[in-house]
């Protein structure tokens, strides 16, 4: 089963690390696609860009509503993602669990979802 682990963190903590840390992060990040990918369970991975370069687009009363940035005022934000190919949950969140959380000294969270796989018509 396939399964998105979606990691969210405070963006503005980011801002605020010095060039190495990121460095430090990245490098993490790197090795840890490296590993799922010898485990044969890495299908993507993509960081985000902040939020302050989103669009949300609505529909309201039948009309498209385009607005610059999310509505949501949280603590933490997604910040980018992982698709994994794993045997059942439990393999899912043992991957969960080592992604590295380097920015902010660690802080954040990791959201797993099973991927529900769309019927296509033959």
């Amino acid at each position: 089963m396939r399964y998105m682990l979606l990691i969210y963190h405070n963006e503005h903590i980011k801002e605020t690390l010095p060039p190495e840390e990121i460095a430090k992060s990245e490098s993490s990040a790197l090795s840890y696609i490296d590993e799922a990918t010898r485990q044969g369970v890495f299908e993507a991975a993509d960081p985000l860009e902040p939020t302050s370069t989103a669009t949300t687009v609505r529909m309201q009363d039948g009309k498209v509503m385009i607005m610059d940035g999310p509505f949501a005022e949280t603590k933490e934000q997604l910040a980018g993602y992982f698709i994994l190919d794993c045997k059942d949950l439990d393999e899912a969140l043992e991957w969960a669990s080592k992604i590295p959380m380097v920015c902010g000294g660690g802080s954040g969270c990791v959201e797993v979802r099973p991927i529900r796989e769309l019927m296509r018509p033959a």
